[in-house]
């Protein structure tokens, strides 16, 4: 396991402040689709950063995400109901929803050229675009939030759950990308065969490391949709990057995370070959 603490020499232009530490998990079910619909039109519209992810530009990802498909307006959708010949995959953007009309918007960035952006930002983002790129390959996608009321007994061939890390400087080390599933699974071959795929191809597009080090969280290793959906379906957690030292990455380029997402997940659902004996990455 790799040590947080060890000190490590990383390039970079210029040092990162430490910010707060993100927002847990805290909140409960969501409210209604139509409210749901709102807030994160409301929500899109008036935290992201002020500077490069403008609302103008903001728009202009979610248009070019959602071409040729979904309006913002209907990004959350009714349940996708696909044939027999169609793969059916659920992604979950992290910390998008509400109870009560209190949101977690996850890791903030509270300065630095990233001022203002939001963990739940970057999520729905990445997941729009994964989503988008499925689409394009035949497959059915549900975009849901996290407390989504159609997570319980949620059956498809896939559900992954897209996060981002914390936006707080820890040290040179806080970098790369993580991955959990449930360990309680009756069918640990299939999760150990989707963590597989996905670290493959996700470290192969976006060129981050696997983070091997003690920052897993209760939240990741017991994440609560593990409880909740049916047993047959394989679920994971990934945690994108650091949105402190990988933000060149995970905020800059979204694009370029989802396609490391997507083409994870269709390895797994088309059981395409992988480098060797490839093991899944080892979980706390």
């Amino acid at each position: 396991m790799t040590d947080l603490n060890k000190p490590l020499t990383r390039p970079k232009s210029t040092p990162k402040v430490r910010q707060p530490e993100a927002a847990a998990f805290n909140y409960g079910r969501t409210v209604s689709t139509v409210v749901g619909t709102a807030l994160i039109l409301a929500t899109l519209f008036t935290l992201w950063s002020p500077n490069r992810f403008s609302t103008d530009n903001l728009l202009t990802v979610i248009a070019e995400a959602l071409q040729g498909g979904d309006s913002p307006a209907q990004i959350v959708e009714a349940h996708a109901t696909p044939d027999a010949n169609q793969p059916h995959v659920g992604l979950i953007a992290g910390h998008w929803g509400s109870i009560d009309g209190i949101q977690d918007p996850g890791a903030v960035c509270e300065s630095g050229q990233f001022a203002g952006t939001t963990e739940v930002h970057v999520n729905i983002i990445v997941a729009t675009y994964v989503k988008k790129t499925l689409q394009a390959n035949g497959y059915v996608v549900d975009l849901l939030e996290e407390f989504d009321p159609r997570l319980s007994n949620y059956q498809a061939d896939a559900l992954i759950s897209i996060h981002a890390d914390s936006c707080e400087y820890i040290n040179d080390l806080a970098t790369g990308f993580k991955i959990a599933g449930t360990l309680a699974s009756p069918y640990p071959e299939k999760i150990d065969r989707l963590k597989a795929c996905i670290t493959y191809h996700y470290g192969e597009t976006t060129k981050l490391p696997y983070h091997e080090g003690s920052s897993y969280t209760a939240d990741m290793l017991k994440y609560h949709v593990f409880s909740k959906v049916d047993l047959e379906t394989p679920t994971v957690i990934i945690e994108t990057g650091f949105m402190n030292l990988d933000d060149d990455i995970i905020i800059s380029q979204p694009e370029l995370v989802a396609e490391g997402i997507a083409n994870g997940i269709m390895c797994f659902v088309q059981n395409q070959s992988l480098p060797g004996e490839l093991m899944p990455p080892a979980q706390p």
